[in-house]
Parts: structure tokens; C-alpha cells; sequence
């Protein structure tokens, strides 16, 4: 197995995992360290900590469901301009995780390219938006107790081993703003794992669960939070479509009669009724938050004026979720990262190549599309400009 996120995907059942389990139940696959080579090792953490300031909440410690005051393992730099930065102290450092501290460093996506890439195919598959965490412990305290999340969850066990008790929901589908609050867990958890590298577990958002480096060994292991899509979601959504209604724009008749008022509500109510009525509405829905999603930062530098019209150039789209369509007079239009992009039709195989995510040249673009390098490099600059494609010269 390699660590391009499809082959997680598989390993947790594809498509029969998304129609049996995900959202259901909690599922566990078991691996070996093959599985995960490629991704975030020790002497990666090491050099992350070593080359970037990261200030706390990102970079932070927590033990027994306590955050660890950071004047504990890091002290204050002032700098000649007169800036502060915490700077990690690695021996009292050491000496917290060995004393039981969790380390946690959030959106390590950002910070290493192999947990991109593992995010970014997440994004593709499930249809939302990731940020995966790392978390390191040494020992059998619990860095965060028993809590549960407001979002699902696939874990990857990277080195070491760690267990997960499981204690399952006490409110169907919470939320982190909610009208309740979930009742305790129970005393007994319903499943007991031990995870250890190449284990992939996942876990539906609202299961009370608690973790810990129990078995003796340090532990390494990334946590992929998945954005929700919920009916608040599309509540939302289907606000924003309506406002092209007058009674939508109309301002509420607080001072009307009771028979203005109940018109009112019932003008909105068949609104609302017809569009959900509409047999393509979810579809709607998923497309519209498809385009919208939020482009990974992927910088083009030194190119700042402009793509040079260079065969050996690669483009990459950085955004998971794009659209393709073909309008009625047969140019395709490119939706991605809240933009629309509509080109002549002889540029579609070359948006069809770079819709599998991968890097591509500008030679190669050119070729498949029987265009120039001149009119390739004009395209892919209008992607650059809008924040959905990033040029670079190496793989």
C-alpha cells in the first residue's frame, strides 16, 4: 500500500464504506508500517519544530483534559523589533512528555507535503474539507480525558502504539453549537483497541472515546478531522439561493396584523416547500459547497507577473473539489474555489488532465490539447490568479 490517500479509502471499504458505515459506526483496518511510509515520521516532527515558530493554540501540550501552561517548555523571545515568540526549551520539554504530556500540533497538512497530499485525496473522496492533526504521547495518562468531537474523525497510527476506548454516542449527530449538550458516557466502553502502525481507525463525530499510550511504547499518530455538511448546512444555503424571492428580502411584519403576519410565513413557507421539493436539491447543495471551498496556499513564486510560457513548468489545481461542466456551446467552464473559468473548447483535455490532481507540464498540457505553450501558459495563469492552480519547476 502507499500513502496516496485512495488506498486508505480502499482499505476502509470505498464505496461500501460509505454507504454501510460512515456516519454509523466506528471501523478499524489493520496495517504495518508499509502502509505509512511516506507520511510524518520522527525525524520529520523534529525538523517541523526545529525550522517553524509555532505559537500556541497550534503547538501546544495537555494532560489529564488540561492544556500544559507553555512557560513550562518554552520561554519568551523578544526580538530586535521588539516582537515576542515562544521559543521551545527542548530539555523541559522532554521532560513534560516524559511526565505524562500529549503533544498536539494542529494542521500539520500544512506543514508537511505527504499529510497534504493524504488530505487533500480525503477532501476528494468525502467531499469536505480536512485539517489533519498530530498527536504524540509517551505514557498511560490521557492528554484529553474522555471527551467526544463534533466532527468525524480517521486516525492513522504512524509508530507505536495507542488505545482507544470507546464508549459510542450519548446524542445522535451533536454539534459544537447545539441546544444540548450530551449526557455521560458509560462506564464500560463498547469496544477496547489497541492501535499500532498502519492502523486506521475510523470514528463518527459524538462517540465519547479516551486515548492514551498505554502499552508501554511512545505513540505517533495523525488525526483527520472531517468538516460537517449538515441540514443547518443547507438551511443556510437554501437562505442565500431564495434571496432572489421579494418576500425573502421583504423585512418581517413586526408590526402587522396576525393575518399579515400568517401570509407572510405562508408565502415562505411554499418557497421553501417547492425548492425542496425539487428532485436535484442535495445534488444543489454539494455542488455549490464543491465550488466554494477554500484553495489550499500554494504560492508560485518567482513567477509574480505572469507564467512563463517554459515547457518544463508543472501545474498542480490546489483545490480537492473542482467542477467541470460543458455548456450548451460546448466550452467547458472550470468552478473552483468560489471562481468561475469558461474556456474555448479546445482546452478541455488539458482541465480533464488536471482534474486528477496530479502535477502536469506545460509541454504536456499543451500536447493533449493541441494548443501552444503560449496559450497554455495564458490559461493556467488565469487558475494562478485566481488561487486554484500553483506552478513550480521540481516535483
Amino acid at each position: 500500500m502507499t500513502t496516496e490517500t485512495p488506498s486508505v479509502a480502499q482499505r476502509l471499504g470505498g464505496d461500501q464504506f460509505l454507504a454501510r458505515t460512515f456516519g454509523r459506526s466506528y471501523h478499524v483496518v489493520r496495517g504495518n508500517t508499509a502502509s505509512v511510509a511516506g507520511l510524518v515520521s520522527w525525524d520529520d516532527l523534529n525538523a517541523i519544530l526545529t525550522h517553524h515558530r509555532l505559537e500556541t493554540p497550534r503547538f501546544r501540550l495537555a494532560s489529564d483534559g488540561e492544556p500544559v501552561p507553555a512557560f513550562r517548555y518554552s520561554r519568551p523571545v523578544v526580538t530586535r523589533r521588539s516582537t515576542t515568540w515562544q521559543r521551545l526549551q527542548t530539555a523541559t520539554l522532554h521532560e513534560q512528555l516524559a511526565d505524562g504530556a500529549t503533544l498536539v500540533l494542529d494542521a500539520v497538512d500544512e506543514l508537511h507535503p505527504g499529510v497534504g497530499r493524504l488530505a487533500k485525496h480525503l477532501e476528494n473522496w468525502l467531499r469536505t474539507a480536512v485539517q489533519v492533526n498530530l498527536y504524540g504521547s509517551w505514557t498511560g495518562t490521557e492528554g484529553f480525558g474522555t471527551h467526544w468531537d463534533d466532527h468525524d474523525v480517521i486516525v492513522v497510527q504512524l509508530d507505536g502504539a495507542k488505545r482507544w476506548k470507546l464508549y459510542g454516542p450519548t446524542r445522535t449527530a451533536p454539534m459544537s453549537r447545539d441546544v444540548a449538550t450530551p449526557e455521560e458516557p458509560p462506564e464500560q466502553p463498547v469496544a477496547d483497541l489497541v492501535l499500532t502502525a498502519g492502523d486506521v481507525l475510523y470514528l463518527p463525530r459524538g462517540w465519547w472515546h479516551a486515548v492514551a499510550a498505554s502499552e508501554g511504547r511512545h505513540s505517533l499518530h495523525l488525526t483527520c478531522g472531517l468538516q460537517t455538511t449538515t441540514g443547518a448546512d443547507l438551511i443556510t444555503w437554501l437562505s442565500e439561493i431564495l434571496r432572489g424571492h421579494e418576500v425573502i428580502r421583504t423585512d418581517v411584519p413586526r408590526f402587522g396584523t396576525e393575518g399579515e403576519q400568517r401570509e407572510f410565513l405562508d408565502r415562505i413557507a411554499k418557497l421553501v416547500a417547492d425548492e425542496l421539493a425539487g428532485p436535484d436539491v442535495i445534488t444543489r447543495f454539494l455542488l455549490a459547497r464543491d465550488a466554494t471551498e477554500s484553495a489550499r496556499l500554494a504560492p508560485s513564486l518567482p513567477y509574480v507577473t505572469g507564467i512563463p510560457p517554459q515547457p518544463e513548468l508543472l501545474v498542480q489545481l490546489v483545490v480537492a473539489r473542482p467542477r467541470l461542466a460543458i455548456l450548451p456551446d460546448g466550452a467547458p467552464q472550470l468552478t473552483a474555489g468560489g471562481e468561475e473559468w469558461t474556456f474555448t473548447a479546445e482546452a478541455l483535455p488539458l482541465l480533464q488532465l488536471l482534474l486528477d490532481g496530479s502535477s502536469h507540464s506545460l509541454g504536456k498540457l499543451a500536447a493533449v490539447a493541441g494548443l501552444s505553450v503560449e496559450q497554455v501558459a495564458g490559461a493556467v495563469n488565469g487558475l494562478v490568479s485566481g488561487q486554484v492552480a500553483a506552478v513550480r519547476t521540481t516535483l
